[in-house]
């Protein structure tokens, strides 16, 4: 019998701005933030924002196909951050912050390629999308303060400041993707 659910792992700057967005999703069932791509087992926060493991923040997002597609996840994905700028998002700089899809099949690699070249041919960004596509390796998640983070931390400066309008421009536009009572 096939497994009921799928987990694909997406690096789109702050994970925090990332995991919030897909918690709120119907069919997403577990959004946990990490870090991922790297070369150091299980890396600290600290150590990550150095730049120097070469792990991306990352949220490992597991989901039911059923209720919602791989297709429809990368189209969120790419709608809630920028997949033109190399190693930054927003006042985020460094290769912890890039752009970058971690597929488990060969499937879902296709998927990511073929949602890349969507966005390309459409020109919906005035320059290149620089999004890379690697095969997962390896997940570590993050310390328990990052899980939840916008949750948990709303009122927060950085919340207020960066995560909050780019929630409110994400639920105008997916409200009918979103769980009830959100």
């Amino acid at each position: 019998m096939p497994e009921k659910t799928e987990t694909i792992t997406l690096g789109g700057g702050c994970f925090w701005c990332i995991e919030a967005v897909f918690e709120e999703l119907k069919g997403v069932e577990k959004v946990e933030s990490g870090y991922s791509g790297g070369t150091v087992p299980n890396p600290s926060y600290e150590q990550v924002c150095t730049g120097r493991t070469g792990h991306a923040e990352v949220v490992q997002i597991t989901f039911d196909p059923a209720v919602i597609s791989l297709g429809r996840i990368l189209e969120v994905f790419f709608a809630v951050h920028d997949p033109t700028t190399p190693d930054r998002q927003g006042a985020d700089v460094g290769p912890q912050y890039r752009s970058v899809i971690f597929y488990r099949s060969p499937e879902q690699r296709v998927a990511a390629e073929e949602a890349i070249r969507k966005l390309e041919a459409v020109k919906l960004y005035p320059r290149p999308v620089v999004t890379q596509v690697e095969p997962f390796r390896a997940f570590y998640e993050a310390e328990n303060y990052h899980q939840e983070y916008y949750r948990l931390n709303g009122d927060a400066p950085y919340c207020h400041l960066v995560i909050s309008p780019k929630m409110k421009k994400f639920r105008e536009h997916f409200g009918a993707l979103l769980k009830d009572g959100r």
